[in-house]
């Protein structure tokens, strides 16, 4: 889409209904955007006291070409005190740059604390074969830690982290217990169901490592041989969860699984309410991030794609409450979608709050603002701003690509929601 072509204007002959560029970098005004319509006279006085002398804006988008016999405001005089809409510019600045260094350190802890995981799931792991009771609490610790954090006060946000957090097994296995223990959270599970939730998502794999390499990850090409010797992988779950004492909860769900609610899942082909509460969840959020991360990279859907697919192709499949509570946790445009905004400009959904799932937080292509400095928009706070439609990254502009720098490897964790007032009162 071609922007629409603009004008310089002195700000001494601005008034409501003209469409403004501000060429000005995020930080350096208090404004959501920095193209909009003015529609007040505050905001005039605001764009005034910024200390530019013009601004661009475009007529094809303003309410009425700009009156030649408008009279013009007041002037600013130089070195005259603050207005108070220079005050209030300032004081929006600052809070915004407060709110920019939360995001910052929470994004860091999510990322320290997957990475913590990760870690932690690879070493049970590998004393399964030696201490399975290690193995065991190793696990109860990673688990109850989530747990706890999640029954906190406040709400659960969902984050999209960078990438190379962990292996391929740690990454998906991290990803499953963090989606299933926040979808088992605004399902209404119990503190103790969410702790077996948590171990069976934690564990639901572990299996794997008794596979020749060949067959852990599932591919299309498998000959019916390998199909067979890659479905074992669950009983050589069952197994090890029986020596790790595990409770009867968790060890169902890791036996579950692959049960789909029509009977086409392995390795027994159960249906509907023969699949117990914690495999269902299980199934859909398994199912969900292998479609995010797959074997072969190229292959990798979108978020969006994914869930999407579920839903149009595979909701046969999965539990009705279940997939219905999943699509709502994850909101239409899930961490990790990338979208075109109603302004046209390209984004990023970098976390969703379960409770608002669709005004979910977004980093901004906005090339007037350095990338280590991207604008990070909370669509609840932005009213006037939403999202268009969701782009498959291989359509988006490079200069959109290699600002914004799409994940391959789609990574979630989980965070307390800010209120960006309390960030703001405590700057």
């Amino acid at each position: 889409m071609k922007d629409s072509p603009t004008t310089s204007i002195a700000v001494a002959d601005l008034r409501i209904g003209m469409f403004v560029h501000l060429d000005l970098g995020w930080m350096d005004h208090p404004f959501p955007l920095s193209s909009f319509k003015i529609s007040s006279q505050q905001q005039i006085e605001t764009i005034r006291s910024l200390g530019l002398k013009t601004v661009r804006y475009a007529a094809d988008k303003s309410d009425a070409p700009a009156a030649a016999d408008t009279p013009a405001p007041t002037p600013v005089v130089a070195n005259a005190p603050l207005t108070q809409a220079a005050q209030e510019a300032e004081q929006a600045r600052q809070a915004r740059r407060a709110q920019l260094q939360a995001q910052k350190q929470s994004l860091l802890l999510c990322e320290k604390q997957f990475a913590e995981a990760a870690r932690g799931y690879r070493q049970l792991i590998d004393e399964l074969d030696h201490n399975a009771q290690a193995a065991r609490a190793r696990c109860e610790t990673v688990v109850g830690g989530f747990v706890q954090q999640m029954l906190g006060d406040g709400d659960a946000v969902i984050r999209l982290l960078s990438e190379g957090l962990g292996d391929r097994a740690a990454l998906h296995s991290v990803n499953v217990t963090v989606l299933s223990l926040l979808l088992g959270k605004a399902m209404g599970l119990s503190a103790d169901a969410l702790n077996d939730l948590g171990t069976a998502a934690m564990l639901h794999d572990m299996g794997k490592p008794r596979l020749p390499d060949r067959v852990r990850f599932r591919e299309d090409h498998f000959t019916p041989a390998e199909h067979k010797l890659y479905q074992s992988h669950v009983g050589h779950g069952v197994t090890l969860a029986k020596q790790m004492a595990l409770s009867a909860n968790a060890a169902l769900g890791i036996s579950q699984h692959h049960e789909m609610e029509d009977g086409t899942g392995f390795p027994l082909g159960l249906k509907g309410d023969k699949i117990g509460p914690l495999a269902k969840i299980l199934a859909l959020v398994n199912r969900y991030d292998n479609l995010c991360n797959p074997g072969n990279p190229s292959g990798a859907l979108t978020p969006h794609e994914a869930l999407s697919l579920i839903f149009a192709q595979m909701k046969t499949r999965f539990d009705t409450t279940t997939l219905g509570a999943f699509i709502r946790m994850m909101g239409v445009y899930p961490p990790g979608s990338v979208v075109q905004l109603v302004d046209a400009r390209y984004a990023m959904v970098v976390s969703v709050n379960s409770s608002r799932p669709l005004r979910p937080r977004i980093i901004v292509h906005e090339p007037s603002v350095p990338k280590d400095e991207a604008l990070i928009l909370d669509l609840e706070q932005a009213k006037d701003l939403g999202i268009k439609r969701s782009v498959p990254p291989l359509q988006l502009p490079k200069a959109t690509i290699d600002y914004l720098s799409p994940r391959q490897r789609i990574c979630y964790f989980f965070e307390r929601s800010v209120d960006p007032l309390v960030v703001a009162s405590n700057a």
